[in-house]
């Protein structure tokens, strides 16, 4: 004990060592509707150009929402991540999060346009359409003091968020299809709903056929198990909202989307307010409009000869990334990831079409995968991991099989191999900039070549065969795009200046690559709005398209011979095809669908804003400080709660408080039970906690719990605590993490343990500490619904003080999980393992185990089962000993889709069934107390969504148990899991 607690303290210090580490000071710039939020110095450079885009996006919406918000809106800077996105809420206040880094332009999927601008002018359709409030809205905020955000621990807070911020409580879609849609008029007509991508997802599902989602089954199916995942909304959102401005006008889809005094809350219910019509009769609407509009652009591209293809494979591939040719081999290497497999590297054989899995990918990016380039003499495939935070560099060996990583957080992508060094050359995303980046061999380090200036980035880079020539496209804030090229000696030694090849303008030169003779370059562009394989000629300085396409081709690569392979765009992904070369003379381009609108409404047109550069800012500044959490702390709602003491009802307020960053997070309760059958001294409930940067304080007094209401485990107890604990990430390689987790808590006057509620306690006070550290590392393919493979490991060592005695205790899980050859099945072997000090009679030196654990209505895991302490089929706490070993085996069936099951407010998404048996012994060190006990069971979980948002999950389940010397028990759980 004594070694243990010298190895707890030594922790302790360490870690409150580490928590002063100097941090980036955060600064703020505020105006009248912004407090912008950036680390200073680093991003100083951006944040004035930052604040004039929001105040120019405000500018609009605030005339075109009838209003200015209640409240300012934070806007936080962040490079936490490789490629630039932002995210927007407006409970409990308004926050914009932005990532500063360029773009991703795979597949024309993001407009080329400035990026804050562009982020600026889209996430503030989020806050006023989520924010802006009518009377009644207005009326909830004053009663809860803000707007409540919707907790596991207080579910009554589902009903205060609604009835304070109803337009929250919208699917996605209907968000980023407004976002879209207005994003795309601001920008002058610049956005992905006039977007070629989107054209061509819509094109190929009427080609071959494929399924139109509903407004149901998007978000239960469209979003999960579809290759596009979470695309699916912005496309079917835009798609939807483009077409109800073109056939009930602009100002109609202004009625709807607006939240004014005499609007209806709910969203669906203001759409037939507002378009007379039930939302699903109108989406069947759009959906037939949308088959004819796809079947005249079909028409029209079949009016010049389409070039043929032959597959290679017989599915999709779902998303790729960049291929790379080992004519040794005859095999292309590429990343691919499709629903019920792990994203990989994968080899596909041109002979047979056969596929190969080489390697997983970690951090898989959603449409390019991850960034690949190959040294044919070393069979070295190079790749990047964790393509969404920073990017790592690594090598598989496609002869030996043998990977490893080069180089961590190098954020450096569009990777390309230099045969004459045999070194790597790639673009790097930095504090917002674009970096043309070597990285020479041994691949250890990289070194910067060129820093673009904001507002100039380069993307989709190939190297000549001799190494001297480095091509790309480089897209300007205007978003015109160019194919350029530069000479890499020139580059090496200063000179960044650049020749142009081919002016694209607000099109996309995808992929171009350079032929093995190096007198070509091949690539694809949306330059008709289809993605068709263009060729440029050196000799002649002439661009020259190669295809005409139903859907679209993309990344090519010169073959041997005249043909070349392309990647065919299918409606389930994309497949690896080869076409002829030869050049094509006639194209018809499409007809995008938003263009309608504009032309049968030209007053969109008024809805282009101005640069921001017409932003005078300085005279809009009142003030810029540094940011502390503490001094921004306050009250965000009041909520009235019901709670639970022992079988008792106990009725209070709980007031939470925070900083607009949430660095703070306050919680205080208070309850008080009316019932005479509750004595004097409990009627009275508090409960208080507190986090920070890892700390959590809390303390309670007769506490109380919302769920002991609803069945048979409880958490509420008599008498009080006090306590402390901090929790630390070690390491964190997603979805590799160790997390470190340390407590010290006091109790006094309880009458049961704190953990098992049946257990009497022999006295009165104690104090308890733990230290704990967990290791995962799970993994799922697209379309699961839970892990499928991998491990977690878990070490606890903890110990109680009670009248001058201690009683310490050590136990730890192991679970380990393989998929099955069916798509989305696993099974799982879980194990624990523990060992407690002390007298066996007393209560704290023993572990209990029993029951499923899950109340009628609970906020706990649904899959109670897994944990260490459950038995299913036994009462709970009934099965104890000083020590254990437990064995769970759990086969995890595939889930069943339920598509369109229910209404756009609730429905269930998927249903699935886990079979389960476990084992255990306890008391393994005396035989006259050995307990040994077998489970079997089953469980059905049905998960549900509410309000869009709110995730519930039905469970049912079974188990029955069996004891040496004791008759068998079952067990039947029935529970609804809140969020």
């Amino acid at each position: 004990m004594r070694y243990l607690a010298r190895i707890f303290g030594l922790v302790v210090l360490t870690l409150l060592t580490a928590i002063n580490t100097p941090r980036a000071q955060l600064r703020v710039l505020e105006t009248k509707h912004l407090r912008l939020v950036y680390a200073a110095p680093i991003h100083s450079y951006l944040a004035p150009h930052v604040a004039r885009c929001f105040e120019n996006a405000y500018r609009f919406h605030e005339k075109f929402w009838d209003g200015p918000l209640d409240e300012k809106v934070l806007v936080l800077l962040h490079d936490q991540s490789d490629f630039g996105n932002a995210g927007a809420k407006n409970i409990p206040s308004n926050l914009i999060i932005v990532a500063i880094a360029p773009f991703s332009y795979v597949f024309e999927t993001m407009p080329a346009n400035e990026r804050m601008n562009m982020l600026m002018n889209h996430e503030l359709v989020h806050i006023y359409s989520m924010d802006r409030p009518s009377g009644g809205d207005r009326f909830f905020r004053g009663l809860f003091w803000g707007k409540p955000v919707a907790t596991a621990e207080n579910p009554l807070s589902i009903l205060y968020n609604y009835l304070a911020t109803p337009r929250r409580a919208a699917p996605r879609w209907y968000h980023e299809g407004i976002a879209v849609f207005l994003e795309t008029w601001m920008g002058g007509g610049y956005g992905r709903a006039l977007g070629a991508y989107d054209e061509m997802v819509f094109r190929a599902k009427v080609l071959e056929g494929a399924k139109f989602y509903d407004p149901v089954s998007l978000e239960s199916e469209g979003t999960q198990i579809d290759f596009l995942v979470g695309v699916n909304s912005y496309l079917y959102g835009t798609r939807f909202s483009t077409y109800l401005a073109l056939n009930h006008g602009p100002e109609r889809f202004r009625e709807w989307i607006s939240r004014r005094s005499k609007t209806k809350a709910y969203f669906g219910s203001q759409f037939k307010r507002a378009f007379g019509l039930p939302l699903g009769e109108e989406w069947n609407r759009w959906v037939e409009s949308e088959r004819e509009f796809q079947e005249e652009n079909l028409a029209a591209i079949r009016e010049y000869p389409v070039t043929p293809h032959r597959d290679y494979t017989t599915r999709a591939l779902g998303s790729v990334s960049r291929a790379v040719y080992d004519s040794t081999a005859a095999k292309i290497y590429a990343a691919v990831n499709f629903p019920g497999e792990i994203a990989h590297l994968a080899a596909i054989d041109l002979a047979d079409g056969s596929i190969d899995k080489l390697k997983e990918i970690k951090g898989a990016a959603l449409f390019h995968v991850t960034s690949p380039a190959y040294d044919e003499s070393s069979g070295s495939l190079f790749y990047t991991t964790d393509n969404y935070g920073w990017r790592d560099l690594c090598v598989l060996n496609v002869r030996t099989g043998e990977s490893r990583t080069l180089v961590k957080d190098t954020r450096v992508g569009d990777l390309v191999f230099n045969r004459t060094d045999s070194s790597l050359w790639g673009i790097r995303h930095f504090n917002g900039f674009s970096t043309i980046a070597r990285i020479p061999r041994p691949y250890t380090e990289w070194n910067k070549v060129y820093v673009w200036p904001y507002g100039l980035d380069m993307y989709d880079i190939d190297l000549s065969p001799d190494g001297r020539l480095l091509t790309g496209a480089l897209v300007d804030v205007r978003g015109h795009q160019r194919l350029v090229i530069m000479k890499t000696d020139s580059l090496l030694a200063g000179d960044s200046t650049y020749s142009l090849l081919y002016d694209f303008g607000t099109s996309n030169p995808e992929g171009f690559v350079f032929s093995p003779d190096g007198r070509h370059l091949y690539g694809t562009s949306y330059y008709t709005g289809v993605s068709n394989v263009f060729r440029y000629d050196f000799d002649t300085d002439s661009m020259q398209a190669l295809t005409n396409t139903e859907t679209g081709f993309f990344r090519p690569i010169p073959l041997p011979g005249d043909s070349i392979l392309v990647f065919r765009f299918a409606a389930e992904g994309f497949v690896p095809a080869v076409i002829p070369e030869a050049p094509i003379y006639d194209i018809n381009p499409i007809r995008y669908f938003g263009q309608q609108v504009v032309t049968k409404y030209p007053e969109v047109k008024d809805w282009a804003i101005p640069s921001p550069r017409t932003i005078g800012l300085d005279s809009l500044i009142v003030a810029e400080w540094d940011y502390r959490s503490l001094a921004n702390l306050g009250v965000t709602s009041v909520e009235p709660v019901v709670e639970g003491y022992k079988d008792h009802v106990a009725y209070g307020l709980r007031l939470n408080v925070g900083d607009p960053l949430i660095m703070h997070e306050g919680v205080t309760t208070v309850t008080y039970s009316p019932n005479p059958r509750v004595d004097e001294d409990e009627r009275w409930h508090a409960r208080w906690s507190h986090s920070y940067r890892g700390f959590d304080l809390g303390a309670s007094f007769n506490a109380t719990d919302f769920y002991d209401l609803f069945g048979p485990t409880k958490t509420s107890r008599k008498g009080y605590s006090f306590g402390v604990d901090y929790s630390r990430n070690l390491f964190r390689d997603e979805p590799k993490t160790i997390d470190l987790s340390l407590g010290v808590t006091r109790y006094g006057d309880l009458e049961t343990l704190p953990d098992y509620q049946n257990i009497a306690t022999s006295f009165a006070k104690f104090t308890s500490a733990s230290a704990q550290i967990r290791f995962e590392d799970v993994r799922a393919s697209l379309g699961a619904v839970d892990g499928e493979r991998g491990m977690t490991a878990e070490a606890v060592v903890s110990g109680a003080r009670v009248k001058g005695e201690s009683f310490p205790e050590i136990h730890g899980t192991l679970d380990v999980g393989v998929p099955l050859p069916i798509p989305h099945s696993s099974i799982w072997l879980r194990t624990a393992a523990g060992y407690a000090h002390g007298d066996r009679d007393e209560p704290l030196a023993n572990f209990y185990f029993g029951g499923f654990g899950n109340n009628w209505v609970d906020h706990l895991t649904e899959k109670r089962y897994r944990k260490f302490y459950s038995f299913p089929g036994a009462e709970l706490n009934a099965i104890n000993g000083t020590d254990f070993a437990k064995a769970l085996v759990e086969w995890n069936l595939p889930p069943l889709r339920l598509g369109r099951f229910g209404t756009s407010s609730l429905y269930a998404s998927w249903a699935r069934v886990a079979l389960f048996s476990m084992g255990i012994i306890t008391n393994v060190d005396s035989p006259a107390w050995e307990r040994r006990a077998a489970s079997v069971g089953a469980q059905l979980d049905v998960r549900m969504q509410l309000l869009s948002s709110m995730k519930l999950t039905l469970s049912g389940g079974w188990a029955a148990a069996f004891e040496r010397g004791r008759s068998a028990t079952d067990e039947y759980m029935v529970s609804l899991k809140i969020l």
